[in-house]
């Protein structure tokens, strides 16, 4: 029986909670959030600002009284202070509590640029339930906003904003949109976000934001780049990226790694004995180029925040978090953007790394019987290497669901390190309703064939 403190009520913390208390009933566990709240879905705060989800609180996932009820202690507005290593010991709001195992579960919090009056009133960042309402409550009065950045969030926040009536303005520091992608797929997005709003979206790239204007309020009124333009809005939204909450862990002598995060071994345990990181404040590993890597996605938390609990429990069987292949997925209206493993330009990135040599295809094809009236097209890019035959990674893009599907595959493709050649002999299911005869997967994967042949 061991006394397990979680410090982070998000998915990481929450599930490393319950997951502990489960495995061991015997198990002390407590959790601690600097929050009101716990186990909420950030993922689903563009959702409720769109309106799709009525109610604010549908988002949480499970209740302090659910936890409790479990034999889960749990501790709200509870800031963590310190970390003693030495003497198994956290300071949390002037208390000391002593642990048998710490797990950390940081969180992260928004990247805010380096830009003057950043702190102006009606100048929004969406990181917890309190801001999604707030953004909300002002969208509802405004015909216009501003977005700095144009990431998933930045994306969807525009959806959001559009389906009630708001003009959107994106502006990005880098030389284009969504810069995961690849640059052909870059512009893909960019042009179907065109086509879909016409002039109620503008989107302006290279753009680096120096200055609020604010009025005898100190609310916002028009952003200032470096090249001089003004754009003004109603309000702004800064989806400008997530850094790691680490601080209080390197004060500590809890090792960062290269990414900043903190670093973990594959069984989530730091550099110090009894103390374990999960979800967005540690770092990953990426199961491709066995390089560390940095994505904070819920689904990545959970499986942490599990995998932490398991071996901060156990004495006998432990389980390993074998990384990440960097997988997403986000909808833009009906579009469904996604992809997984290395883009092209990733994969060129680390070519000497990882000794490869990256080759690519690229097809559109409608996602289904061409015949079929809701027969989409959709667009399919492939990397590999040309060396060992291996897939590196996927993008797609495409109307309707039917993208996920294709990008879910070449996921399971790449954790099982599968060949271009193997990719083929897929026996994929077929029906006019869902593919044609020859699914646009395998119709990329002929044409990389044809480039590993030359």
């Amino acid at each position: 029986m061991k006394k397990i403190i979680v410090i982070g009520g998000g998915a990481a913390g929450a599930k490393a909670a319950s997951k502990a208390k489960r495995l061991e009933p015997g198990n002390h566990v407590e959790l601690y959030t600097r929050e009101d709240k716990i186990a909420y879905s950030l993922c689903g705060l563009p959702y409720f600002i769109e309106g799709s989800v009525d109610d604010i609180n549908k988002l949480i996932i499970r209740t302090p009284e659910d936890f409790i009820k479990n034999g889960i202690q749990v501790f709200l507005n509870h800031e963590l202070q310190e970390i003693y290593p030495d003497k198994n010991c956290v300071l949390i709001n002037n208390n000391h509590i002593f642990y048998d195992e710490l797990i950390l579960a940081l969180g992260a919090h928004v990247n805010i640029p380096n830009i003057e009056n950043a702190s102006a009133g009606n100048v929004f960042t969406l990181r917890s339930l309190e801001s999604a309402v707030e953004i909300k409550k002002k969208m509802e009065k405004s015909k216009s906003v501003l977005i700095i950045g144009s990431g998933y969030i930045a994306i969807e926040l525009t959806e959001a904003f559009l389906k009630n009536g708001l003009s959107v303005t994106i502006v990005e520091i880098k030389d284009r949109i969504v810069s995961d992608f690849d640059e052909d797929f870059s512009k893909l997005i960019k042009n179907l976000i065109v086509t879909k709003t016409g002039t109620r979206v503008d989107i302006f790239c290279n753009e680096k934001i120096v200055k609020f204007t604010v009025n005898e309020e100190n609310n916002f009124k028009s952003a200032i780049s470096e090249s001089g333009k003004e754009y003004s809005a109603d309000f702004c939204v800064l989806a400008t990226g997530a850094l790691p909450n680490v601080e209080i862990a390197k004060n500590a002598g809890i090792k960062l790694g290269s990414t900043g995060a903190i670093y973990v071994d594959t069984k989530m345990r730091t550099n110090i004995p009894n103390i374990f990181s999960c979800g967005d404040c540690t770092e990953e590993y990426c199961i491709i180029t066995k390089q560390p890597t940095y994505i904070g996605l819920g689904t990545i938390a959970n499986k942490e925040g599990r995998v932490a609990a398991i071996n901060a429990t156990s004495l006998e069987h432990f389980e390993n978090f074998d990384g990440v292949l960097k997988s997403v997925i986000t909808r833009f209206f009906e579009f469904t953007i996604s992809k997984t493993g290395l883009t092209l330009s990733e994969a060129n990135y680390y070519a000497s790394t990882i000794n490869i040599e990256p080759i690519s295809a690229t097809v559109v094809k409608k996602d289904k019987a061409g015949y079929m009236p809701d027969a989409n097209e959709i667009t399919i890019k492939l990397v590999a290497d040309k060396r060992s035959g291996e897939l590196l990674g996927a993008q797609g893009v495409g109307r309707g669901a039917n993208v996920a599907q294709r990008i879910n595959t070449i996921a399971s493709a790449l954790k099982s390190r599968t060949r271009v050649e193997d990719l083929l002999h897929l026996d994929l299911p077929y029906a006019p309703p869902y593919s044609g005869s020859i699914d646009p997967i395998l119709t990329a994967a002929y044409k990389l064939k044809e480039l590993l042949n030359k």
